[in-house]
């Protein structure tokens, strides 16, 4: 979809958070590894997106800690993994999809992705595909819920409904992923949270 950039900025920028604009993805770790100090510890926050590129691993190359539950070795280690993220300088991730008037929408499985965008590191990075940019906070849920969730799902080897459905039926399954639905109105600290919105298409 086509978006006005500058309407997104200028309604982040009403509410505390800074929106940054890349072409590529290749941009955009650039300015990561420029941003991050190497002697800073990171969290990272599950996503298709940062998988793609790489940044676990760019950051660890490089002399930074990072806790990416990913690198778990099994659910104890996963679990030690998603609570040092909470307590970490920098968080990165994704979203599910992000508003032009000015919310980041996200549905997590367990919570832990979200809890750490809310509180807990000192700066938080969402890094979001130009398919995530919706016009308003209820095409961000509908987004959330109908597309990145049932992906997700499949993604991660989980059959609830909406995964043969195609879309959400809001149902009860033990298999059901979208337990956590966070909508962020805004920030109290200003700049702690930066969105960057890159010209490429990636993820859920």
């Amino acid at each position: 979809m086509k978006f006005d950039f500058i309407k997104l900025k200028d309604n982040f920028a009403k509410r505390n958070i800074t929106v940054l604009y890349f072409e590529t993805f290749n941009e955009v770790k650039e300015y990561i590894l420029q941003t991050i100090p190497t002697f800073a510890e990171v969290g990272i926050g599950h996503s298709q997106t940062l998988q793609g590129m790489n940044i676990t691993e760019l950051l660890k190359e490089r002399g930074n800690t990072v806790f990416d539950k990913e690198l778990g070795k099994n659910k104890d280690e996963v679990k030690i993994l998603k609570k040092r993220a909470l307590l970490t300088d920098y968080y990165i991730s994704s979203a599910n999809a992000v508003s032009e008037d000015g919310r980041v929408v996200n549905i997590d499985h367990s919570g832990n992705r979200v809890a750490a965008m809310i509180y807990g590191p000192d700066k938080v990075i969402i890094i979001v595909g130009i398919n995530k940019i919706t016009k308003t906070k209820q095409e961000a849920i509908l987004r959330a819920k109908n597309i990145a969730s049932p992906k997700n799902a499949k993604r991660a080897g989980y059959n609830p409904p909406c995964v043969e459905i195609g879309r959400c039926v809001d149902c009860v399954s033990s298999e059901r992923v979208c337990n956590v639905l966070s909508i962020i109105e805004g920030q109290h600290i200003k700049d702690r949270m930066t969105i960057i919105v890159v010209n490429e298409e990636a993820g859920f």
